[in-house]
Formats: structure tokens, sequence, C-alpha cells
């Protein structure tokens, strides 16, 4: 999904669209539709056969003028100019963006770039209050409500109680590692322009580094990132450039695994500790981090590593009787020992994390 220059990027494919099965050969990043030729529309069959679209028939993602505006150099910041038919130049560094194969404007580091960090030792992680590690409750005051739309089956109600509403007409949210773009329509449904990008998803409208976002300080009302940060070589990185990114008062909201195995060259597995860190580190005013009930070890690892591409169905079917197992044993030992709680075993337990967090100044 996201890797610094010189690395080797996630893909997440294949995927279907439309109806259609997308899939990626070899390293050169060539999308190709894997539907016979005589079921392929005019744009599938360009990419089958390694045809730019852009030059083909200048078919493009659309930018509105609002996205234009933010838009900056992801080397120097220096605003971007628009060029048309010729994607972006920066006029700081004299970098030219120009637009991949999908069409999508290319706004990935063109050259290597370096990043210093600061960090307080010593500090107490927790207050002496200590935080919540609980899983999310359903937010008694949500802003936006979901009751009619049609969701991700991967977004819990929990999760979508906590989606802000855009604050004005023109407010924007970003899609960080949006993938397919599968978020666009419960984010739209809040009042936001929708913008997506990915590291070398074909489906996102923006390419582009986690590492050095290609966008002005204070441009998102919100900023979601979904199974994400495993997938980041520096996530101290990313996530300093997501509050950067932020206007004050701003919800950065996302998902991060833990117990899931390894896969699309995930990097960092978060505890529950490891996220609070993260966000803290970067200066997030963290309001809640909890472990996903949907989503225990043994269902994660099941699915995505113990039998790859069986049903789901057939996968909960087979650990149900040890996952019940653990739960009983659970619930046994908090007979004798208090700590052994349903929270502690979850936390323990997780596939993955949420994490609700804000930007409360305007750094």
């Amino acid at each position: 999904m996201f890797s610094l220059w010189g690395g080797s990027p996630r893909w997440d494919g294949p995927f279907t669209t439309n109806g259609d099965t997308w899939s990626r050969r070899g390293g050169s990043g060539q999308v190709i539709p894997e539907v016979p030729d005589d079921q392929c529309c005019p744009c599938a069959l360009w990419l089958r056969r390694g045809v730019n679209l852009t030059e083909a028939s200048g078919l493009r993602f659309q930018y509105s003028d609002r996205l234009w505006r933010i838009l900056v150099c992801p080397s120097c910041r220096t605003p971007l100019s628009r060029e048309e038919g010729a994607g972006a130049r920066c006029h700081g560094c004299g970098t030219a963006y120009g637009h991949a194969d999908t069409g999508a404007l290319d706004l990935r580091l063109k050259t290597a770039k370096k990043y210093e960090l600061e960090h307080e030792l010593g500090s107490p992680l927790l207050s002496e209050s200590g935080v919540d590690f609980r899983p999310l409750p359903v937010n008694s005051a949500p802003e936006v409500d979901y009751s009619s739309v049609a969701v991700p089956p991967h977004m819990t109600k929990e999760l979508l109680s906590y989606f802000p509403r855009a604050k004005g007409p023109h407010s924007m949210m970003l899609d960080l590692g949006c993938g397919r773009t599968r978020h666009r329509g419960v984010c739209e449904h809040a009042g936001f322009e929708y913008v997506g990008l990915d590291y070398d998803s074909p489906a996102a409208p923006i390419l582009g580094d986690g590492h050095s976002l290609p966008f002005k300080d204070a441009s998102f009302g919100f900023v979601l990132s979904v199974a994400v940060l495993e997938h980041i070589r520096f996530p101290s990185v990313m996530t300093r450039e997501v509050l950067r990114v932020l206007q004050a008062g701003g919800v950065y909201i996302g998902t991060v695994s833990f117990l899931e195995p390894f896969h699309g060259q995930s990097f960092y597995h978060h505890t529950h500790l490891g996220v609070y860190n993260t966000l803290r580190d970067a200066g997030f005013a963290v309001e809640r981090i909890g472990p996903n009930p949907k989503w225990p070890v043994l269902t994660a690892q099941a699915m995505m590593s113990l039998f790859p591409k069986m049903p789901f169905v057939l996968c909960r079917a087979l650990v149900a009787p040890l996952q019940w197992l653990h739960v009983l044993w659970w619930k046994l030992g908090s007979v004798v020992d208090d700590r052994a709680s349903r929270n502690a075993r979850l936390t323990r337990t997780a596939g993955a994390f949420f994490f609700v967090a804000a930007k409360t100044d305007s750094r």
C-alpha cells in the first residue's frame, strides 16, 4: 500500500470492480483485467495491452479545483501547478508529476527524501488515570446516521458511530490507503469531498506515499486509514504526516493489525500500547483504542494464513470449537482471578485494533 522510496509497495489484488476481476502481472505495475477480450470494454482492453489510458483517450480521474489548491510536491512541499494534459509540476524543485497507466495522478516520491524525528525520552506513556482499552462502545451521540446506508462489511456500527460530519459544504476528507475506494460512500454520506490516496491501487484517484503526503498543512477535517499502519515502514513518520494535513479539531480514525499473520509486506503489527504510543508520540489526543471483538486471532489466522481462500463461513466453523473452549477457559479463570476479564482476553487475542484520535491544536 505504501513504501518509502526504493521499497517494494504492497499490492492488494486481485480485486473486483463492476463485475470484472483485475490483477497485476510482474513488477511493472501493469493492470490486467482477467476477463475474455470479447467481454472487455475498450478501456479494459487498452489496459490489458499495456496502453496508457491518458494517452489513448484522455480518460483520467476528475479532480476538483479545491483539491488542486491543496496539492503540494511530496519532496519539497511547494504548491503544485496544474499542467493541462500532462499532470502537475513543482516550480520549487522542478519535479514533474504525470499520470499512471490507470489515469491516476502519480504523486509518489521521485527521489529519496530524509525525514528527521524527535522523541521525548523518560516521560510516562500512560496518565495516572490510565487508558480505557475496552472494545469500542457505540457512540452515544453520533454525528452521522448510517442506519439507511449500505456500508462495507468490515465497517462496524461501533466504528462508524465515531465518524465526524463535515463542518461545511467544502470540507474534505482523506482515505489514506484507499485501495478500491470502498469507503467513498460512507464518507460522502457524512458530507465530505472524498480524496482517496494509495501507493499503487489501480482504483486510487491519487497515487502517493504515506510517509510524504502531497497535501498542504491543515487540508482535511477527517482522515481514515483502514488496515494501513501495519504496512508502513516508518509508522511514526506517517502518523506525523496525518497530523500535519489534519485541521485543528480534525479526527483520525482507523484500524491496525495485531495478531493477524504477516500479509502484504506488513512491517509492524501493533499492540494496544503500540497504537497508543504511535499516536501520542505524533501529537494526537487519543480518544479510543479497542480490540475488534468480531475479529479474534483464531479467525484472523484461519482466514489469512491457515486456510487461505477458504469460504469465511467454513473457516469460522473450523475454529469455532477452539474459540468456544478459549472463551470458556477464560470465564473459569475469572472466577478465581478478576484480572481474567473479557476485556483482558480480547486485548490479548485481537486480530486487530480500532482507534479514534483527534488533532487538538493548530500544529
